[in-house]
């Protein structure tokens, strides 16, 4: 890659600080994510990126990605990480504009310019500001989030980590386009939205939706929700698609993200579905998280649940051009409805069933297996990035809606029609004391195999366990990731707790039941779901253990 500017030769040294280790600094599914206020402790933030690189080998004088959704500290964060990279000989830093770089983003950089690796600053879709998250991520060379094997390395690290090294300079202007130096260290200040556009254009029909837009009987809305995707959305949506300018709300990157959690859901999102509820509603919706990995998909008056999504872009694959084809296979995570599942069987590929994280779909894209993923929490990705995608999703369904000349909810109802509907939900208990939410998945854990056979009011048990999942390319075995009880008639719940949360625990209980009669698949989703809902609190002792009555979030 080559950058127009100035070369800055920059008198500095190299500082050894001493430390000590902070004993909580274990990488979850995510990252690293903690209060801002836990990142700004001196030595913090420092400990973990010296750790992360105490942990590699084969990084000096390559290339390393740098980025993060804009949140507060994200600056900060980016000078310490600059000057300790060249302190430790990394050879080459390609830098967002303004520290800004989607997930999505990063992730196609790593690939497209083969550096070693990239570090992500975000807590997805995690409320920000100086009281709110801040996340720190390691993705390796394959653009992915680093496996557990490196995540367990950098934790080691963490726990003995005695000193770190750092250059001793004046902070990097991240605000021009161009290169300098810090030391040895190119550091290269690259549009931030330029790959990740190209990369678009070569997977759909840009000429397609262009002219979905340019008919004049087509309105969307897509809510960047303050966050990364606001500078994404305008530049390939409305300048390259040519989308009207009042496309797209909430495009300006902010600290604090608004004040508001940059989640797209029903909840968070409130704006988008009011908006899409309305008399005047645009045809098609969307909304992206914090750093832009997440997704939600809205019609007229109609919600598309992320399992949903993933299935009808599976069976539609075929009229967009990137993947006309034919898919390798599809992925989904567990606790995800089985709707994609249907749509492989139908096309004759194989499918798959790994633990919650983006990570364990990274062996399954590397290897050819896969060529479409996802996961209920409002993620989908495919094989062109290591990472989920949510603006790459919305594309999807737009050259489906171009090609296909339907509406989101005929499309989706046409799709219910041929393959069933899986009516499903998740029900979040959040901000539970850790100690109560872990006693409520150790006591599932004892009791749950003894249900195998029983009935929970209409259905009949007849698979209940602690899902386990063998890597069929490296052989590799993850266990303990979710709780399930599958019946006969196919409904199902699972248990588990979340891994992205900072305050406290998340209790999270899946339901799906699926209905295959036509005439039966326009129910409220949660009266459909009532019965299933009632069993898991009552098999879980929900009120009894937590003292909740009813879920925090119901999504």
């Amino acid at each position: 890659m080559s950058a127009n500017g100035p070369s800055l030769l920059r008198t500095v040294a190299v500082k050894t600080i001493s430390t000590r280790p902070f004993e909580d600094q274990r990488p979850g599914t995510s990252g690293l994510r903690k209060k801002v206020s836990e990142f700004q402790v001196p030595h913090y933030l420092e400990n973990f990126v010296q750790s992360i690189f105490n942990s590699l080998e084969g990084f000096r004088d390559a290339t390393l990605v740098l980025g993060g959704d804009g949140r507060f500290h994200n600056r900060e964060a980016i000078q310490s990480i600059l000057k300790i990279g060249a302190a430790n000989g990394v050879g080459r830093v390609l830098l967002g504009r303004g520290g800004i770089l989607s997930t999505p983003a990063v992730s196609c950089l790593i690939r497209k310019y083969s550096a070693f690796g990239g570090i992500i600053l975000s807590a997805s879709h995690n409320p920000g500001g100086p009281e709110g998250d801040f996340g720190v991520k390691f993705n390796v060379s394959n653009g992915g989030p680093a496996p557990e094997s490196v995540t367990e390395a950098i934790y080691a690290q963490s726990r003995n980590i005695r000193s770190y090294r750092i250059f001793d300079a004046a902070d990097v202007d991240i605000d021009q386009l161009g290169c300098m130096h810090l030391d040895r260290m190119a550091i290269e200040v690259i549009n931030p939205v330029a790959d990740y556009a190209g990369l678009m254009e070569k997977l759909f029909d840009f000429d397609a939706i262009s002219e979905l837009f340019a008919s004049g009987s087509f309105r969307m809305r897509y809510d960047a929700m303050h966050a990364v995707t606001g500078p994404y959305a305008h530049e390939i949506l409305e300048r390259r698609l040519g989308a009207p300018a009042e496309t797209v709300v909430n495009g300006e990157p902010l600290l604090d993200f608004g004040g508001k959690s940059p989640d797209p859901n029903l909840v968070y999102a409130h704006d988008l579905v009011a908006a899409m509820s309305g008399r005047e509603a645009p045809d098609f919706g969307a909304a992206s998280d914090g750093d832009g990995d997440r997704n939600m998909i809205l019609g007229r008056r109609f919600f598309v649940t992320p399992s949903d999504s993933l299935a009808v872009l599976a069976a539609n694959a075929r009229f967009v051009s990137g993947y006309s084809e034919g898919l390798s296979g599809v992925a989904r995570s567990m606790p995800t409805s089985r709707a994609v599942d249907r749509v492989a069987a139908h096309l004759h590929i194989p499918h798959y069933e790994t633990p919650t994280g983006w990570k364990y779909f990274g062996n399954l894209l590397d290897a050819g297996k896969i060529t479409l993923c996802g996961e209920e929490s409002f993620g989908t990705g495919s094989d062109h990035v290591r990472e989920k995608d949510g603006l790459w999703a919305v594309l999807f369904w737009l050259n489906i809606l171009s090609a296909r000349r339907s509406s989101v909810e005929q499309l989706t109802r046409a799709h219910w029609r041929e393959y069933g509907r899986h009516y499903y939900s998740r029900h979040d208990y959040e901000g539970l004391d850790k100690e109560v939410a872990e006693r409520v998945i150790a006591d599932l854990q004892e009791s749950i195999a003894a249900l195998k056979g029983q009935r929970i009011g209409t259905h009949e048990v007849t698979l209940s366990d602690d899902f386990s999942y063998l890597d069929p390319v490296d052989r590799s075995l993850t266990e303990h990731q979710g709780l399930r009880i599958v019946c006969s008639d196919e409904a199902r719940i699972v248990y588990r707790l979340s891994g992205t949360g900072t305050e406290g625990a998340t209790l999270r209980i899946y339901l799906e039941r699926y209905e295959r009669d036509p005439s039966r698949q326009d129910l409220d989703c949660q009266a459909a779901l009532a019965d299933l809902a009632a069993a898991a609190r009552q098999i879980a002792r929900i009120e009894e253990k937590t003292g909740r009555r009813r879920p925090s979030l119901i999504t």
